[in-house]
């Protein structure tokens, strides 16, 4: 007797899953971002304005945000 999730499991078994960034390529990628942070978040501090927020605070937080789970996933810490 065959079930469906024992189904699902047995075609799931022949496509492994491959990540979008690889292994390999996870500490440098989330260095870079947090680097590109710094630097946004540097020149955004020193040229605050309403204009500046969309332009640089918020590529900021979201460099930020991305290169600190990949440097986490990096170093083998997985959220």
């Amino acid at each position: 007797m065959s079930t469906p999730l024992l189904d699902v499991w047995e075609a799931a078994a022949s496509s492994p899953y491959h990540p979008s960034i690889a292994k390999d390529s996870q500490f440098t990628l989330g260095a870079f971002l947090l680097l590109i942070a710094l630097l946004l978040a540097g020149v955004f501090s020193l040229n605050r304005s309403i204009l500046s927020l969309p332009v640089l605070g918020v590529p900021a937080s979201l460099a930020f945000g991305f290169g600190a789970v990949y440097m986490i996933c990096a170093v083998g810490v997985y959220v």
